[in-house]
């Protein structure tokens, strides 16, 4: 789907790049009612609503991979990325978090702008089906970018409809249950009326079991403690509802386990059978950043490589962390960990880094070029979610959950486990998904963040990062939007 999808995003992208969302205001003249008067027209609104996804692996990257115990980072100053990584409580001016609030209403704002489109002139479509599959996808993602707000901010407002800012400036923030409301309908609504697959230029847009998928990672989350704040889990105990529906995915046999780890982020092998949902990038038309983002700038130069392919944050190291180099030795009595060396730059020895997506023979123009699709979700995944529903209480047996682990670990070639805990499996996700920013989540929703993050620092010896506490689940709302609705909205627990 590359070339149709990515060349209406730049026209879309360049029309409303500039626009801070959860005011409302229009994004560009094709959010406008006159604009639709044909297919092509609501094909290229629908990619719209598609293009706020290029802001997620930063989100994951910058918000979820750097806030776990994977990452030490050191900055040559005050970068933007340092409360993050130590926990600071004076935050709520960070550009990370300003950009995932803004993004993902952007991706919102479009997405009910097509949806009201859809109701009212979706005749000139010309085939009912396609309709249905417009609403469809629509609905898929924004329940994606809503199911974002809630695991970084709790609390968000909820708008399924076009509002003027007048409107929008009455709308205070809605309670979590509320938002998962809204998510799980519209992921329900596209579950049921995406397609399977795709074919030709439309792979890559999301399908009925990338619904699923998302959807049971939502009763995942749910299910998870509250904190004793309003925030991702809810202590709901759906770890049946999730279960019900990995199974399907993994009974469908659309998707399947690969046998050699590395194929499935090869630039040659996108699209691969473990991919379930990815966020799509081309080279020269909409290149990809997200690899070079946790790389430190002296490893090009080290190269001989333009520092252009740094992520223009200087002399910051980006180094794992001590516990997570010993992660890939844990529980191992025989062989070697070969996920540990592709996923990270063990030769880089003045700080290793991850760099599980960088392959310097298929480097673009530059470090915001790179022809590589980032993973939102993957069959893996899907399969190591349906072991930890199981731990938790949903039916199966622990030779199930052992089965589906050492499935994975042969493929890391490694020894096999047995009696797999809820620990183990944490770490095993640990070592699988490194650099696919899914750490922080997984800690979070299986109760483990913070302990987890004391003892990483405890472990590593590290005297400024600040002792995690419940509050610090979520992130703080921006500063800016605190100061836009004073009356409307109250900061998160623990900023200030």
């Amino acid at each position: 789907m590359k070339r149709k999808l990515y060349i209406s995003l730049i026209i879309l992208a360049a029309a409303s790049s500039c626009k801070k969302q959860l005011d409302q205001q229009p994004v560009s003249a094709l959010a406008t009612i006159n604009f639709y008067t044909n297919n092509n027209d609501f094909l290229q609104a629908v990619n719209g609503v598609y293009s706020l996804l290029k802001s997620y692996p930063e989100q994951a990257l910058f918000l979820g991979e750097m806030r776990s115990d994977n990452i030490n980072a050191v900055s040559d100053g005050n970068r933007d990325w340092d409360g993050i990584n130590n926990f600071s409580p004076n935050i709520t001016t960070v550009g990370f978090i300003s950009n995932a609030w803004k993004n993902n209403f952007n991706g919102i704002y479009n997405a009910n702008n097509v949806l009201d489109a859809l109701a009212s002139k979706s005749d000139v479509i010309g085939n009912a089906d396609l309709v249905t599959r417009y609403n469809a996808e629509v609905r898929f993602l924004r329940a994606f970018y809503y199911f974002q707000l809630v695991r970084l901010f709790g609390p968000v407002p909820v708008i399924d409809k076009p509002l003027l800012p007048p409107a929008v400036n009455q709308v205070a923030r809605s309670a979590v249950k509320d938002v998962y409301a809204l998510i799980i309908d519209d992921l329900n609504y596209a579950a049921a009326h995406l397609p399977n697959s795709y074919s030709g230029p439309d792979v890559g847009r999301a399908t009925a079991y990338a619904a699923k998928g998302l959807l049971g990672l939502v009763y995942l989350t749910r299910s998870g403690p509250t904190y004793s704040i309003d925030g991702p889990g809810l202590a709901s105990n759906e770890y049946d509802k999730a279960l019900a529906l990995f199974n399907e995915i993994i009974s469908s046999n659309q998707y399947s386990f690969l046998n050699d780890y590395t194929s499935i982020f090869s630039y040659s092998n996108e699209n691969n059978k473990e991919v379930i949902f990815d966020v799509q990038y081309a080279s020269g038309i909409n290149g990809a950043g997200f690899p070079s983002h946790l790389v430190p700038v002296a490893y090009w130069t080290s190269l001989g490589i333009s520092n252009s392919y740094g992520n223009g944050y200087g002399s910051s190291t980006f180094g794992i962390t001590k516990s997570l180099k010993n992660a890939y030795t844990t529980n191992v009595t025989s062989g070697t960990d070969s996920r540990y060396a592709f996923s990270v730059a063990t030769t880089y020895t003045k700080s290793p880094f991850i760099k599980k997506y960088i392959d310097i023979t298929k480097k673009g123009t530059s470090g915001t070029d790179w022809p590589i699709n980032f993973i939102v979700l993957r069959y893996t995944d899907i399969l190591l979610m349906k072991a930890e529903c199981i731990l938790n209480g949903a039916a199966g047996t622990q030779a199930e959950v052992d089965s589906i682990v050492n499935l994975v670990r042969t493929r890391a070639g490694v020894n096999a486990l047995s009696n797999v805990n809820l620990l183990t499996l944490l770490e095993e996700r640990r070592r699988e998904f490194t650099g696919e920013g899914l750490r922080w989540n997984d800690l979070v929703r299986e109760g483990a963040a913070v302990t987890a993050i004391n003892t990483w620092i405890a472990y590593d010896a590290l005297t400024k990062v600040n002792p995690m506490i419940p509050d610090y689940v979520l992130y703080p709302v921006p500063a800016t939007e605190i100061q836009a609705k004073p009356d409307l909205y109250t900061q998160n627990n623990s900023y200030y």
